[in-house]
């Protein structure tokens, strides 16, 4: 792909992908560079949540709706308290807000939070290279003098290793347990908090969404959170009803290295078990499955996906970029879901055991919630066991 001819107006920010392709445009946010892989977004609202959704960690996201920043930010709409996302790609420079929930604008969040931000760019034919060519490795920098070295920018694209092999539920993940007890935001009184105690769960956190944990709240349970790295023995000296693998970053064959082993113990004792996104990959390779690198991934609020089990079909929200290789499920463990756009696997249950997992994100934040009566089935299956 041929490099466009840098406009007449001194650009602030540039976008090098790693085969030469430059994007110039106008900067916003923090100044500087950031190194990372491209990926593309079509969620019409929501821009906060994902730009601190911690699956978003090593990835800059382009939003192809084009109103980016029209309701501002609010610290309520965080899903994690550290920035996640490596920067944004928008087609127009972030609008003023026009929200009464709005507490800041865009712009000046990014910049407290230390991310990179471009606008001015064509998302249209940044998304068919991405969709055509794969995710590719990107430098994004921002200079409000407007001097790049652009051979230094593609070379430290081309340079970059990628997420294949990297870990990064350690770099997002909890330093420490904590017990979450937050509701689900409900007009008019926002987010609440739980008050009776609960179907005790120990949630693993690989990278939480707050939302995830909020809808276990919300489903009844009385949520623990251990770190990535806790052990199977760690888990079960809680004494769970129930476990809950969360979504998160990164390859998980590197992080299953040590996840994996957490999980086996866990289910060797029949405990009901749900995992999502990352937590629901983590899940198929402890049962003896593989995953693969996808192409462009799937990152978005509008994927249709098919129950098999009840022959259904959600909107989803979606958000990975590696996939369950369904062709290597083994024998006692069923595919429940699919994907309508490309037929990749997107939900798996161990049969005749409360043990299941999805690869999309049923809390939403942003998306539809068709798919929140999966934090019913689990509350469902660790209520059957507590009256068995």
């Amino acid at each position: 792909m041929a490099s466009p001819t840098a406009p007449a107006v001194k650009p602030t920010a540039c976008l090098a992908l790693s085969d030469g392709t430059i994007f110039y445009g106008r900067g916003f946010g923090a100044s500087g560079e950031t190194v990372a892989e491209l990926v593309f977004n079509t969620a019409m609202t929501g821009y906060q949540e994902i730009m601190t959704d911690p699956s978003y960690a090593g990835q800059v996201v382009t939003f192809t709706f084009p109103h980016v920043g029209n309701v501002g930010v609010t610290p309520e709409d965080d899903e994690t308290t550290t920035p996640s996302a490596a920067g944004m790609v928008v087609k127009w420079d972030p609008t003023e807000p026009s929200n009464w929930r709005a507490t800041g604008d865009l712009t000046g969040w990014m910049t407290r939070i230390g991310r990179i931000g471009i606008g001015g760019i064509d998302t249209r034919r940044l998304t068919r290279a991405i969709r055509q060519q794969g995710a590719p490795h990107v430098a994004l920098a921002h200079d409000p003098a407007g001097n790049f070295d652009i051979e230094k920018l593609v070379a430290k694209a081309r340079a970059w290793k990628g997420l294949v092999g990297l870990d990064l539920a350690k770099e997002v993940t909890c330093a420490q347990s904590y017990r979450w007890d937050e509701h689900r935001w409900a007009w008019p009184g926002g987010y609440t908090r739980r008050q009776a105690a609960g179907l005790r769960v120990v949630a693993i956190d690989y990278g939480a969404k707050r939302n995830i944990l909020r809808c276990l709240a919300s489903a009844g349970c009385e949520v623990t959170v251990l770190p990535a790295s806790a052990t199977a023995d760690d888990v079960l000296a809680l004494n769970p009803e129930g476990v809950f693998l969360s979504n998160g970053p990164g390859d998980p064959a590197a992080t299953g290295d040590y996840a994996v082993p957490m999980i086996r113990g866990v289910l060797a004792r029949d405990l009901p078990l749900f995992g999502i996104c990352l937590g629901h990959q983590m899940l198929a390779l402890a049962l003896g499955a593989t995953t693969v690198k996808m192409n462009h991934g799937h990152h978005g609020a509008n994927h249709p996906v098919k129950d098999l089990t009840t022959g259904k079909v959600e909107i989803t929200s979606m958000n990975h970029g590696f996939t369950v290789d369904s062709q290597t499920l083994p024998k006692g463990v069923s595919q429940t879901h699919v994907s309508l756009f490309d037929g990749s696997n997107c939900g798996i249950a161990v049969d005749g055991k409360p043990v299941f997992s999805v690869q999309y994100h049923p809390e939403a934040s942003p998306g539809p919630q068709d798919s929140y009566y999966l934090f019913q089935r689990f509350a469902a299956a660790m209520q059957a066991r507590r009256i068995a």
